[in-house]
């Protein structure tokens, strides 16, 4: 029986703005390298600052936990500070903030999965009906 997963969202900010990246991958690295798969724009991020890891969990679900550093154990420059604290790992959970340097950072979400799937049309709150006055008889 396959276990309903939420998504898993980070939302980075850096001197380019705002992206959305989903997260469905085993490994992430994040940084301001062009190889990276999350690329960082800012002098202040290492070209390798950190890495995503999926954890899979008994329930058959997953998390992800971010380590500072490269896959081979080379660590940032500034390091990891998450949710205020500096940190070398973490394991995410919903609306964990990590700052890579000034002005870059990142939001990581869980959304939860859905629990119930609408059947019939949505309603629209500003749906209104127009009647012609003249198909009423008086």
């Amino acid at each position: 029986m396959a276990i309903s997963q939420g998504k898993h969202i980070l939302m980075v900010e850096d001197d380019k703005g705002r992206k959305e990246f989903v997260l469905t991958k085993l490994v992430y690295s994040i940084g301001r390298d062009p190889e990276c798969n999350i690329r960082l724009y800012s002098q202040f991020v290492s070209r390798r600052h950190a890495t995503l890891l999926q954890l899979p969990k008994k329930d058959g679900t997953y998390a992800y936990r971010i380590v500072d550093g490269d896959a081979k154990g080379k660590t940032s420059s500034n390091g990891l500070i998450i949710n205020s604290r500096k940190m070398a790992a973490h394991d995410l959970k919903d609306k964990d903030e990590v700052v890579f340097g000034p002005g870059v950072k990142a939001t990581y979400y869980q959304m939860k999965p859905d629990t119930t799937v609408p059947t019939g049309p949505l309603e629209d709150p500003y749906d209104i009906t127009l009647i012609n006055p003249a198909s009423f008889d008086d």
